[in-house]
């Protein structure tokens, strides 16, 4: 066996597409093939069923993969043994974030941090699913909110703030709310997936206010959010970050600013290793310089 044949598998696997495998290989489809062909005479095993619409992996194909992974993953931590005496990362870092805080965020990182590391390349999947980082071959992920146990890495990147906006024309229609108790006869906008729930917690002054019902409509995505919100469907909570700018073209107005909301956590997460990789180590401590 070599480990270029590994890698071939192990690509196909997490890729779920000869063509898509041969695209993060940069080699052609035929090769890729020759390579999955080579390896199951070797093995005298099928290691995958294809045709011409599926792709599936075999009962053995799945144990040899694994054992595969974590061969290619050895092969890695050894380079990186060697690459942590370099000073200048390299390679192809793969990370994961939300949709949403990839635009908001994530986009402007990778720009600057290119830009800076000429010898690393990125490749960056925005997906609101939770990702496998290990089984399906990232570097890294990004991850807004709580962190459930696990045993991936995790390094803190800072905290998101919400507030409450909406527009002067929605305002002007139902009023502008003076305290927290008549925001449930409001149409609220919220976002899915939220770490702290479908109820709005605010604070002032050490006094907490619950509010609930109301909720018009729920979007998993923060620009569609405040797309709604601009055209006066309801109150968004959105992060601070984004919103001021929009208060300042005048399309969204705070509302109850006085009040506080639960904070986000913001980490960067990645798979243990006795030795983190350069290109990991510095796109991190890269985020932490920004901040």
């Amino acid at each position: 066996m070599e480990l270029r044949e590994l890698k071939a598998l192990v690509t196909v696997v997490q890729t779920g597409s000869f063509t898509l495998a041969a695209q993060r290989l940069k080699t052609d489809k035929a090769y890729v093939s020759r390579l999955i062909s080579s390896l199951e005479r070797k093995l005298g095993i099928q290691l995958l069923q294809r045709n011409t619409r599926t792709l599936s992996v075999t009962e053995i194909g799945a144990a040899v993969y694994e054992r595969a992974a974590n061969i290619l993953k050895l092969a890695e931590d050894t380079e990186q043994l060697t690459q942590s005496f370099s000073s200048e990362p390299s390679g192809l870092l793969r990370l994961t974030a939300s949709p949403s805080f990839g635009r908001l965020c994530v986009n402007n990182w990778i720009n600057q941090y290119l830009a800076k590391y000429h010898k690393v390349s990125i490749e960056a999947d925005y997906t609101g699913r939770n990702v496998d980082l290990v089984h399906e071959g990232f570097d890294l992920a990004i991850r807004i909110g709580n962190l459930q146990d696990s045993n991936l890495v995790a390094r803190s990147l800072g905290e998101i703030n919400y507030g409450l906006f909406a527009s002067p024309a929605y305002l002007e229609r139902y009023g502008i709310p003076q305290t927290p108790d008549v925001l449930s006869q409001h149409s609220r906008l919220h976002m899915t997936g939220s770490t702290v729930g479908d109820d709005w917690l605010l604070y002032n002054d050490g006094n907490e206010f619950r509010v609930k019902g109301g909720t018009r409509l729920k979007l998993n995505d923060t620009y569609g959010l405040c797309d709604a919100a601009i055209n006066g469907l309801g109150i968004a909570r959105l992060p601070l970050l984004f919103a001021e700018t929009i208060v300042a073209r005048g399309q969204l107005i705070s509302v109850l600013p006085q009040w506080t909301h639960i904070s986000a956590p913001v980490h960067a997460i990645f798979p243990k290793s006795r030795y983190t990789s350069p290109k990991v180590r510095s796109f991190i401590d890269f985020i932490l310089e920004l901040r």
